[in-house]
C-alpha cells in the first residue's frame, strides 16, 4: 500500500474493524518512512454490474460516480458524509439483491429516491430535478405535490 503523502511502499496495520455492515474493513494504517496516518477500506471483488443507460449505452456500476450525484444533491444541506456513504451501501446493496449482470440507470435513479426521500426534502427534489429532467414547473409542482402526500402518508 503506497503512502499517499510520500509514495513509500511499506505500512502497516494499527487497527482494523467491520464497515459496511461487515462487508468491509476498514483499516488504519501508518507509513513505515514518514508515520503518515491513513485509511483503506477492503471489500470483496464482485462481479462487474453493467448499468444500462437511457440511450442504450452500457458502462460499468461506479459506487464513486453514484456518491458524487448524492453529495451533489445534498450539497449544503444538513447530511452527514457517512449519511450520504450509507444511501451508496444501501443502493448498491439492492442492485446486487437483483441478481442481474445489467441493470437500468432508471432503476438505480429510482432505490436513491426511496433513500433520499426519507433522508432529506431538498436533497430528494434536487436529485429528482435532475433524474427526471424536470420540463417545466408544472412537473416540478407535481413531484413537491406527490412528495408532500409521502409525507402525510407516514403520519
Amino acid at each position: 500500500m503506497h503512502c499517499p503523502r510520500c509514495q513509500h511502499n511499506g505500512s502497516r496495520v494499527i487497527d482494523s474493524r467491520p464497515a459496511d455492515d461487515g462487508r468491509a474493513i476498514r483499516r488504519r494504517r501508518e507509513c513505515e518512512n514518514c508515520s503518515f496516518r491513513f485509511t483503506t477500506f477492503e471489500r470483496i471483488e464482485q462481479s462487474a454490474i453493467l448499468v444500462v443507460k437511457k440511450n442504450g449505452n452500457r458502462e460499468e456500476f461506479s459506487r464513486e460516480k453514484l456518491l458524487r450525484g448524492i453529495r451533489r444533491a445534498c450539497e449544503k444541506r444538513p447530511v452527514t458524509a457517512e449519511d450520504q456513504e450509507n444511501v451508496v451501501n444501501k443502493v448498491e446493496r439492492k442492485i446486487r439483491d437483483l441478481g442481474l449482470s445489467e441493470v437500468p440507470s432508471t432503476k438505480i435513479g429510482e432505490f436513491v429516491m426511496e433513500e433520499l426521500v426519507d433522508l432529506d426534502d431538498v436533497a430528494y427534489i434536487r436529485f429528482a430535478s435532475v433524474y427526471r429532467q424536470f420540463k417545466d414547473i408544472e412537473v416540478f409542482m407535481q413531484e413537491m405535490k406527490e412528495l408532500e402526500k409521502k409525507r402525510k402518508d407516514k403520519e
